[in-house]
C-alpha cells in the first residue's frame, strides 16, 4: 500500500525556465540524445555509490547496473539505476537549479541561434542533460533513495516551470528510476529496437552492464586495454563520441599510450576538431576520465596534464593507483606525479611528429588550440622550450598564404650576422604590413613574424629567447640588423649624407625638432631603419611594442604609454630639405612646426590618436601658407 502526502510545490530557477522552452520548441532536434543523457547520468549515479562504499571501507552491494524498461502500452520509458540516489534536498538542488557556470553560457549561446540551429547535441557538456527528457516527455517522474534513507521520494513535473517533492512510503530499491511519460509521436522510443540501437550508438563504453528486456546490450570490452593493432577507427570513434557527446564529429587526432614499466598505465587521448572556448562558451573545464583497475576514479580530472593541454578528451587507467583516493592524495602519489609527466611527454612527441610528418594536419590543429598551447611557454613545468618549437605565426615569406612559421623554421633561414629574431604586431595582417618600420626588412630581405594576436606577443615577450637568438620587435630601440654589404650607390649616397656640413645640417634639425617636441617623446634622432617613409615612432628599450601598449591602455584607462623616440630618415627629400632650411634662423618657427606634425604624422602611422584640435589648425596654417604662394591671375 502506498501512502504519500499533499506533494509541495517548487518554482524552477528562471534558466531552467528558459532551458525547457528552448527543449520543447525544438522541434527538430535529436531527440536520442535524450537516451544517452539519463544513461550518463545513471552511470555517474552508480560512479559515485560505488566511490563512496570504497572511501567508507564498505563492501558494494549487489551488481551495479543501468536498466531500461519501456510500456509500450502506457507510453511510459524507465530508466532505472542503483546507484546512490537522491535526498529531498539533493532533488531540489540538482533539479531545479543550474549549478554549473558553462551551463548559462551554453544557454545564451542556444538562444543566439533560432531553435533549429541550436545544437542542443552539446546539452551534456553544461550539467543539464537531465531536463532533455522533456523532448520526449509531457510529463517527468524521478523516485530516488539513498542507501541510509529508509523512505524515498518523488519528483515530479510537466516542463511548465513548476515542479513538486513528495515522500514515498512504498519499498524502492537504491537508486533513481526516470519514468519518462512520452508525448504523442514518441511511441519508438517504447521499440527494443530501436533503443537498442540507440544504446549501442551512444553508451556502448558505458563501464557499467545496461539491460534491456534481461538483455545485457553494452558489452563492448574496454578498447583502452587492447593492443592499438587490434582497435580499428569505428571503435576509436564511437568511444570519442561516448566520452564526448560529440555525434558523428571526428577528432583531428587520437594517441593510444600504454607503459608497463615503471608503472603501468593505458590511455586513450583525443583531440576535438573544434576548440569550444574560441566558440564562446567559456574556459575549457572537463578533464580526463581516471581510472585504476578499470574502476572510474573521477570522470573530470584536470590534473594528469598541463593547463595548455586542457582541450585534450580521453582516459587514463592504472592498476598501480589505490581506488579509495581524493584528489588531495592524488596531488602527493608518487605513481600519479609520474604518469602526469609520461602522459605530457608523450603528447608533445605526438605533436613533434605530426608537425614534421602530416604538417597540414598540424596547422589544421594549431588554428584551432594554438591559443591554449602557446600558454605552455609561461608554463613551470618544464617543456617551455618544447612548446616554444610548436608554435606557429605568419612570416613577410609566407604573406597571402595560409602557410604558419615556427620559429625553428625561421632560425634556419637566418641570414648570416643575424642575431635576433624579429616580429611586428598589428590588429590584422595588413595593418602589420604597413608599418613604417618594415621598410628597412623589405630592403635587405630580412624576414619578419607577423603577429594579429596581442596574446602573440605577450608569448614570445615571456620567451625571450629561442636558439639563443633574442626575439625583439621591428619598432624596438635595441633592434640590430646583420651588417649588409653596400653597392657603391649606396656607398656614394651614405658618404654624402654622412658628410660633416650634411650632419651639422641634420643635427640641427633634430636639436629643432626635439626642442619644439619637448616631452612629448623621448628622443628625436636619425633613422637606420627607414628608406622610404619620412618618419617613425620606436620604443625606448625595454619597452613592449607600441601595439600591446595600445591594447593595454584600451583595456585599462589608468596606464600610461612609455614616451617613444622620433626617428628622421635622412635620404628623404623633406628631412633633407628641411636640414637646408634649417641654416637659417628665420626658418625656425616653421621647421618646428613641421616637426609636431611629423610628430602627429607618425603617431597615426603607428595607430596612436595625436591631438586633433591641434593637428587640424596646423594644416590649416601649412595650407594657407601654400596658397598665398599661389597666383590668382589665369595666364
Amino acid at each position: 500500500m502506498t501512502t504519500e502526502t499533499t506533494p509541495q510545490q517548487y518554482t524552477f530557477q528562471a534558466e531552467i525556465r528558459q532551458l525547457l522552452q528552448l527543449l520543447s520548441h525544438s522541434l527538430y532536434q535529436n531527440r536520442e540524445i535524450t537516451i544517452r543523457e539519463l544513461i550518463s547520468n545513471a552511470s555517474d549515479a552508480l560512479d559515485k555509490y560505488r566511490y563512496q562504499m570504497l572511501t567508507q571501507g564498505q563492501q558494494v552491494e549487489g551488481e551495479l547496473r543501468i536498466t531500461i524498461e519501456p510500456d509500450k502500452e502506457q507510453r511510459v520509458l524507465v530508466i532505472r539505476d542503483n546507484g546512490i540516489g537522491m535526498t529531498q534536498q539533493e532533488l531540489i538542488a540538482n533539479l531545479g537549479t543550474i549549478a554549473r557556470s558553462g551551463s548559462l553560457e551554453f544557454l545564451k549561446q542556444a538562444k543566439g541561434r533560432d531553435d533549429q540551429q541550436a545544437d542542443l547535441s552539446l546539452i551534456g557538456q553544461f550539467g543539464v542533460g537531465f531536463y532533455s527528457s522533456f523532448m520526449l516527455a509531457d510529463r517527468v517522474e524521478v523516485l530516488s533513495r539513498t542507501a541510509s534513507d529508509s523512505a524515498g521520494w518523488r519528483w515530479e513535473s510537466t516542463g511548465d516551470g513548476n515542479f513538486s517533492i513528495s515522500p514515498v512510503e512504498e519499498s524502492l530499491e537504491r537508486g533513481t528510476s526516470i519514468r519518462l511519460h512520452l508525448k504523442e509521436g514518441m511511441d519508438e522510443f517504447t521499440e527494443p529496437v530501436r533503443l537498442k540501437y540507440i544504446i549501442r550508438k551512444y553508451s556502448t563504453f558505458v563501464p557499467h552492464s545496461i539491460y534491456l528486456d534481461g538483455e545485457h546490450v553494452n558489452d563492448q570490452p574496454p578498447i583502452w586495454l587492447e593492443p592499438k593493432s587490434n582497435v580499428t577507427e569505428e571503435q576509436y570513434q564511437s568511444f570519442y563520441e561516448y566520452l564526448t557527446h560529440f555525434p558523428g564529429q571526428k577528432p583531428i587526432w587520437h594517441l593510444h599510450l600504454a607503459a608497463d614499466s615503471p608503472f603501468q598505465f593505458h590511455s586513450i587521448l583525443y583531440c576535438p576538431d573544434a576548440n569550444l572556448e574560441r566558440m564562446g562558451f567559456g574556459r575549457t573545464d572537463h578533464g580526463l576520465h581516471l581510472c585504476a583497475r578499470r574502476i572510474l576514479v573521477q570522470n573530470d580530472n584536470r590534473d594528469l596534464l598541463p593547463d595548455y593541454l586542457r582541450f585534450l578528451r580521453g582516459i587514463v587507467d592504472s592498476a598501480d593507483l589505490p581506488l579509495n583516493v581524493s584528489r588531495e592524495a592524488l596531488q602527493d602519489n608518487t605513481v600519479f606525479r609520474k604518469m602526469q609527466k609520461v602522459i605530457t611527454r608523450k603528447v608533445l612527441d605526438h605533436l613533434d611528429t605530426l608537425a614534421e610528418e602530416q604538417a597540414e594536419t598540424y596547422e589544421r590543429f594549431y588554428r584551432e588550440f594554438g591559443v591554449i598551447l602557446r600558454e605552455g611557454v609561461t608554463n613551470n613545468d618544464g617543456n617551455r622550450d618544447r612548446v616554444a618549437a610548436l608554435l606557429r605565426f605568419g612570416s613577410t615569406t609566407s604573406t597571402g598564404t595560409s602557410t604558419l612559421v615556427s620559429l625553428n623554421t625561421y632560425c634556419d633561414r637566418l641570414r648570416e650576422g643575424q642575431e635576433q629574431i624579429y616580429y611586428a604586431c598589428g590588429t590584422d595582417q595588413n595593418a602589420v604590413l604597413r608599418d613604417p618600420n618594415l621598410e628597412v626588412f623589405r630592403k635587405r630581405n630580412l624576414e619578419v613574424l607577423l603577429l594579429t594576436d596581442p596574446a602573440d606577443e605577450y608569448v614570445l615577450s615571456a620567451l625571450g629567447t629561442f636558439r639563443d637568438k633574442a626575439i625583439v620587435s621591428i619598432d624596438a630601440a635595441d633592434l640590430k640588423l646583420p651588417p649588409e654589404t653596400e653597392t657603391a650607390e649606396q656607398a656614394k649616397e651614405d658618404e654624402a649624407a654622412k658628410s660633416p656640413e650634411s650632419s651639422a645640417r641634420l643635427d640641427t634639425l633634430i636639436g629643432l625638432i626635439r626642442e619644439s617636441l619637448g616631452e612629448q617623446v623621448q628622443d628625436v634622432r636619425r633613422s637606420e631603419r627607414l628608406t622610404e617613409s619620412v618618419c617613425c615612432l620606436v620604443n625606448s628599450e625595454g619597452s613592449m611594442s607600441t601595439t600591446m601598449q595600445r591594447i593595454l591602455r584600451m583595456n585599462a584607462p589608468d596606464f600610461e604609454m612609455r614616451r617613444m623616440v622620433l626617428e628622421l630618415n635622412p635620404q628623404a627629400p623633406l628631412v633633407q630639405r628641411l636640414a637646408d632650411l634649417a641654416v637659417n634662423t628665420d626658418n625656425h618657427a616653421f621647421i618646428r612646426e613641421c616637426g609636431r606634425q611629423m610628430h602627429a604624422n607618425a603617431m597615426i602611422q603607428a595607430g596612436l590618436a595625436p591631438d586633433g584640435n591641434e593637428m587640424a589648425a596646423r594644416l590649416q596654417e601649412f595650407m594657407l601658407q601654400l596658397a598665398s604662394q599661389k597666383s590668382a591671375l589665369a595666364l
